[in-house]
């Protein structure tokens, strides 16, 4: 089963300093439908002007992974971390027992471009931590790189679910499949550029749900760049 979910269809607002499109459910945005898929919560692709961000803001056991696509994010939070999020660096914050934090775009010229993804945890309370790590292109071109894992496997960021979370950016005419374990659902965002998933076209900003499947195959029509979850 494979269900479209089509960019035009997601929620949307612009607030000047923030165009966000939300494919679940999230702020003033709200679809019985659209809660999430599985684990996943939320997939929010955020365009933060030049000089601006959010605010200090609380979050309380979510796994939070951000994932940057143009631009830079500035991240400071109550652990005492401090850094700037780059294209191909995956953050990974669990919020567990509470967490404040603040995210801006260093910028004064150019928007930063993200998708900021919310995965809930399967387990509740926890310190909270933070981790960042950078996926060479190299590592993702033509093929799927795993990017966020339960057990941090092939040096990926850890998140408290049995969820992966894998990117790829693919040329035209390149494919990559994924096997399903049996039970196992899954999600495809594109992030930008045009793929088939098998008799489905995609592209910039649609996903799709998917259940009940053995094996994906993803082919890339024109360069894009995906993300594929995984999902209990």
């Amino acid at each position: 089963m494979i269900l479209l979910r089509q960019s035009a269809e997601r929620g949307h607002a612009n607030h000047g300093w923030l165009d966000t499109w939300h494919s679940f459910s999230f702020a003033d945005y709200h679809d019985p439908a659209q809660m999430g898929w599985s684990a996943l919560r939320v997939i929010n692709e955020d365009v933060v002007a030049p000089g601006m961000g959010f605010g200090t803001h609380g979050h309380r056991d979510m796994e939070i992974v951000t994932w940057i696509l143009d631009g830079a994010l500035e991240h400071k939070d109550s652990m005492g971390n401090g850094a700037t999020i780059r294209p191909g660096e995956a953050q990974r914050m669990s919020a567990g027992k509470g967490v404040l934090h603040s995210e801006f775009n260093p910028s004064q010229e150019a928007s930063t471009h993200l998708l900021q993804i919310w995965i809930e945890p399967n387990v509740r309370g926890v310190k909270p931590s933070y981790e960042q790590t950078f996926f060479p292109p190299e590592e993702r071109r033509g093929r799927l790189r795993l990017i966020a894992s339960s057990d941090g496997r092939e040096g990926s960021v850890t998140i408290h679910q049995d969820a992966a979370l894998y990117a790829a950016l693919l040329a035209p005419g390149e494919a990559v499949r994924h096997a399903l374990a049996p039970g196992r659902r899954a999600y495809l965002h594109v992030a930008r550029g045009a793929v088939q998933l098998e008799s489905q076209s995609l592209r910039d900003g649609d996903g799709a749900k998917i259940a009940d499947e053995d094996v994906l195959e993803i082919a890339a029509t024109e360069d894009a760049e995906i993300l594929l979850f995984d999902l209990p």
